[in-house]
């Protein structure tokens, strides 16, 4: 089902309002649906290199906004809603452990999930569940979406159709070897 399911959102990347159904995926991906929107925007991207900083910016503010719906799930309604999306995740069960460091490594587990492969919604209703500060959340998922968003967009429209094995393959580990030299670094600064 799944395949399925992204073959259908694959083939949407042609559609003449290709642009509203990025943002759609990219809001909803942030919050409850499994399709990440890269699926779109590569394809999109490749079609027509000039849209791809335009692409990319629909896909950061979609994405951001998406994540304070995913943000106000865990907040408002965890036990109806947010519960469930993360049991369908498989992640339900790592909830109430995580819950009591998630705070302490707030800025480092949205940026981790920003950029990397790990499903952003699950932080995001996290966020909400545990209470982080809401500015913490909205400039960490700005800064990681656009991260992510914008390395996709700048490698498809520098080096177009040859790249993009490597980003659909290749650049999700890119982005976890990058954040754990980020974080530490981070580290190895604080102890020097």
């Amino acid at each position: 089902m799944l395949k399925k399911l992204y073959d259908i959102v694959l083939s949407w990347a042609e559609h003449p309002h290709a642009l509203w159904l990025l943002a759609i995926v990219a809001f909803a991906e942030s919050s409850f649906f499994p399709i990440p929107p890269d699926i779109l925007m590569i394809p999109m991207i490749l079609a027509r290199p000039s849209r791809a900083w335009l692409i990319a910016s629909i896909a950061l503010i979609a994405s951001v906004l998406g994540g304070l719906l995913g943000y106000a799930i865990g907040a408002l309604a965890y036990e109806q809603i947010g519960a469930p999306i993360l049991e369908s995740l498989g992640k339900a069960d790592a909830m109430g452990e995580f819950s009591t460091r998630f705070n302490d490594l707030g800025f480092w587990a949205v940026l981790t999930a920003g950029v990397t492969p790990f499903p952003y919604k699950v932080i995001t209703i996290m966020s909400g569940w545990t209470g982080m500060p809401l500015m913490t959340f909205i400039v960490t998922s700005i800064f990681a979406r656009a991260l992510r968003f914008y390395i996709v967009a700048l490698l498809l429209w520098k080096f177009g159709e040859p790249i993009r094995d490597f980003i659909e393959k290749r650049l999700p580990l890119m982005f976890v070897l990058f954040v754990l030299l980020l974080v530490g670094g981070f580290f190895a600064v604080k102890l020097l």
